[in-house]
């Protein structure tokens, strides 16, 4: 079943992350790795972009949105909505052509 949650706006999610306790959230992220309950996040943002070799800044700029977005596509805390997942898609087939649009 698809979610019906809405994506976070950039100003939404920066409200979010000012009021979050890093430091707690650091602790329980330890708690959970030596329990071994960690989670490995596999997005296709990640893929696209490490499939192209680009930084996470670089990736962004290509395609038009801020590093925190880019953040947290590969975190898994937001979706890319339309022409955004179609670059993915063209990105994750075809790295070298994001490459190419980087270097020239």
């Amino acid at each position: 079943m698809p979610s019906t949650t809405k994506p976070m706006t950039d100003e939404k999610l920066e409200i979010f992350e000012d009021g979050r306790d890093f430091h707690a959230d650091l602790l329980q992220s330890i708690h959970e790795m030596k329990a071994g309950r960690g989670t490995v996040i596999h997005s296709q943002a990640i893929t696209a972009r490490t499939a192209s070799g680009l930084s996470q800044a670089q990736f962004a700029a290509l395609l038009g949105v801020s590093v925190r977005t880019l953040q947290e596509w590969e975190q898994g805390r937001r979706k890319p909505t339309g022409a955004a997942q179609t670059l993915l898609r063209v990105a994750v087939a075809h790295p070298e052509m994001l490459r190419e649009l980087v270097t020239g």
